[in-house]
This record gives structure tokens, C-alpha cells and sequence, in this order.
């Protein structure tokens, strides 16, 4: 079995407790309007071009197979492409890039080995994020399970979008999960993600039930999830049962992902104050990180 993997992240220090190597997978099933990892939606390969980088040589077009190159990258068929990473390994000022590549789970810990000390001497250790990593769940329980048998902690980064069950045969393995709520509406929620979030509210309960250890996430933009009632409703939502919440607010990142990816998503929202990231805070009956 193999998983699909976007990037590795070693030394990260924002996605759980301690020094972390935090592993993107590929492919999402929802459709958030602010994205920032727009590389990761696409479940399979895909080609990333960055014409800051192009010096328009032409030696991609001249080494595609496929003819999914136009001369000197003036177009590119992406229904042509077929990810081999020819013209990637061609070209000369890195400007291509291939998001997606296999890697099996004794791969992974043969990297997550060497970072073994780090992790025992920060209390760290390995996250699996996205995209949605529970889109790979078969995946992501054997490398959990290898990583219990050597000692190394594990964090799930989700949005919750997926069969309960599939948690369920997570939630030994699993010592933390990051949990996203993206906004406490469902109609709000589906218009800016795509998806209603009933199922997604669902699952987190049944986390929280099952006595899960579970840290809550929110994007915080504002004029669409920001209002004090609507987080006023997260937090009566919550209780005081997660072991944490963090609002993140709003950055923009992720607009320049979207165009090496070839996504014309260049919307924009507005990052709330500070002050105001503070008056929400105090909305929670938990512990709560700006």
C-alpha cells in the first residue's frame, strides 16, 4: 500500500505539540474559498508552474511526450499531461513542479526515524494534514500503527468530512486530533466550502464522546465567520470538551499557490484585528490560542 504525499515538513512546530514532521497527503473533499493549500485538493498528480521562474527556454515543450507543452510554456494542456516529471527533471531554473508522489509507510518511517530524538525531547512527532488526510485513512492507520510500535506520538489534522467508522479505526492509534470548524452555519458553511457541515459537527461529537483528545481549529475571516453570535454558537457547541481551540486568522498565503497550480482563484478576504480575535476568545469556556 502506498499514500499519496505532497510534501514532508520537517521541524514544524504549528501543527501539534513539540518539533513535528507533519506530512501533507493529496486530494481534499471540500472546497474552502480561502484555501491555502490548493496544491493538495487534486486527489491525483498534478503539475505546478512558477513563471517568476521561467526564462521561456523551451526545453520543457521540447522533452513532454505527451506534447502537453506548448513552445517556450506559452500553453499547457493539462489533459495531455500524464505526471511523469520529465519536464520537470528537464528544466533548468526549477520552475516546474510535480505535487504528488508515492511514498510507502516504511519510507515514512524510515524518514520519521531519523527525527526520533527531536521528537522525544520536545514531545513531538509525526501529523498527518492535507488536503484530508482521512481520504488515505487505510494509509494512515498502518503508518499510525508502525509509529506506535516505535514510540513516536501522532496527530491527525482533519475537517471532519468523512464516514465516522473511518475515525473509529483511528482512535487507538491516534494521540491528538486537529479538528477544523470552518463555520458554525451550514447554509454559510456550504457556500464557502462546498459541503454542509452536519456530518462534520457529528463527528466531532462523537470524538469528544469517545473521549478523544481533540484540538479544535478555526479560520477566522472577516465579514464571514467572525460574528460574535454565530462564534458565540461554536463555543455553546464545543463546551468546554476540546483540549484547546485555535482561532487562526485569515492570510493570504495561499493566492499565489493558486495560480502555479493553474486555479483562477485569486479571491480575497479580509484578516480580522486583533482586538477582535480577543473579544471571540473570551466566547469559549475552553483554552483558547490566537
Amino acid at each position: 500500500m502506498t499514500g499519496n504525499i505532497v510534501q514532508i515538513q520537517r521541524f514544524s512546530t504549528q501543527d501539534g505539540p513539540g518539533i513535528r514532521t507533519t506530512i501533507f497527503f493529496k486530494g481534499c473533499n471540500l472546497r474552502c474559498a480561502w484555501c491555502h493549500n490548493p496544491e493538495t485538493i487534486d486527489p491525483k498528480p498534478s503539475l505546478g508552474f512558477f513563471p517568476d521562474r521561467c526564462v521561456g527556454c523551451g526545453l520543457c515543450s521540447q522533452a513532454c511526450p505527451e506534447n502537453a507543452i506548448g513552445p517556450h510554456r506559452q500553453s499547457f494542456s493539462p489533459e495531455k499531461c500524464r505526471c511523469c516529471g520529465i519536464c520537470v527533471q528537464t528544466c533548468p531554473e526549477n520552475a516546474l513542479s510535480l505535487f504528488g508522489e508515492k511514498k510507502t509507510v516504511g519510507e515514512l518511517m524510515a524518514l520519521l526515524l531519523r527525527d526520533r530524538r527531536y521528537f522525544d525531547n520536545s514531545g513531538g512527532g509525526v501529523t498527518a494534514s492535507g488536503g484530508e488526510p482521512m481520504l488515505q485513512w487505510e494509509f494512515i492507520r498502518e503508518l499510525f500503527a508502525a509509529c506506535r510500535q516505535n514510540g513516536i506520538s501522532t496527530a491527525l489534522d482533519t475537517a471532519g468530512n468523512v464516514p465516522f467508522a473511518h475515525y473509529e479505526a483511528l482512535l487507538p492509534l491516534t494521540d491528538l486530533f486537529l479538528f477544523d470548524m470552518k463555520i458554525y452555519d451550514d447554509a454559510k458553511h456550504r457556500e464557502y466550502t462546498g459541503v454542509g457541515n452536519a456530518r462534520i459537527q457529528q463527528n466531532l461529537k462523537q470524538l469528544l464522546d469517545r473521549g478523544a483528545a481533540v484540538e479544535i481549529r478555526i479560520p477566522v475571516l472577516a465579514g464571514v465567520n467572525d460574528s460574535p453570535e454565530d462564534m458565540k454558537k461554536t463555543a455553546v457547541l464545543l463546551g468546554n470538551a476540546p483540549k484547546k481551540v485555535k482561532l487562526l486568522p485569515y492570510h493570504t498565503l495561499g493566492l499565489e499557490k493558486h495560480l502555479i497550480v493553474g486555479q483562477n482563484n485569486t479571491r480575497k478576504f479580509q484578516t480580522p484585528e486583533k482586538e477582535h480575535l480577543q473579544e471571540l476568545a473570551k466566547l469559549f469556556a475552553c483554552p483558547v490560542e490566537i
